[in-house]
């Protein structure tokens, strides 16, 4: 089984936030959009996801199952260069010593079912590898809660997503430090996109319009 090396170094010192991995892997170009030229903008689908967050946007804790629910949780990590907030995350602490956590996962919410990308997952393996460093943990699971069917999906945090979450994040930087936006290119992902009006794709695969055509009269 391959080592995940986690990479180091002064270029990691600007925190960036959690959400920009799933922003990059689910378009490199609306990532730079939002997180290097501040444009946002809602629809139906942001706005859905606000609401299936107001549960969990609210700091404070709670007792359920044997497990503290420690919710709108502050997450950074000083090695990889992020920070963040988690949705939700399950843990025990040591019964000998109650200031100690040994056991957590991350829990994200989603507004709709479980979906093709694996941005979601990168994204709360993020969290994750924030709070191994805060508590000295070894996280092996999280779950993603999905508000339109109240079910919970749980990922594994194998040795293949780590190395998909860590060259997420090297991906990020060196996209947010070019000095453009990336060029517009058409996909699934742009179906629901709230910056599709911005982004405009199509115009990326429009045939232009030559003035003069020449003809062969031979």
């Amino acid at each position: 089984m391959a080592t995940v090396e986690q990479p180091s170094g002064p270029a990691l010192r600007e925190h960036i936030p959690l959400s920009a991995l799933n922003h990059q892997l689910y378009c490199a170009r609306r990532a730079y959009l939002i997180h290097a030229e501040r444009v946002f903008v809602d629809n139906e689908h942001t706005v859905l996801g606000n609401l299936a967050h107001e549960a969990v946007d609210t700091p404070g804790y709670e007792h359920r199952a044997g497990w503290e629910l420690l919710r709108a949780l502050p997450l950074f990590s000083d090695t990889l260069g992020l920070s963040g907030k988690a949705d939700l995350v399950e843990a025990r602490r040591i019964p000998a010593d109650s200031a100690r956590i040994c056991e957590a996962r991350p829990v994200e919410y989603k507004k709709g079912p479980a979906r093709r990308w694996s941005n979601d997952h990168v994204q709360l393996c993020a969290q994750a590898l924030c709070l191994e460093e805060m508590f000295g943990l070894r996280i092996s699971a999280g779950l993603i809660f999905h508000a339109a069917s109240s079910l919970r999906t749980e990922v594994g945090f194998d040795d293949d997503l780590r190395a998909l979450t860590l060259a997420t994040l090297d991906a990020l930087r060196t996209n947010l430090a070019q000095p453009k936006v990336p060029p517009a290119v058409l996909k699934p992902q742009c179906d629901g996109c709230s910056l599709r009006g911005i982004c405009l794709p199509e115009a990326a695969i429009a045939r232009r319009t030559r003035l003069y055509e020449p003809r062969d009269y031979s």
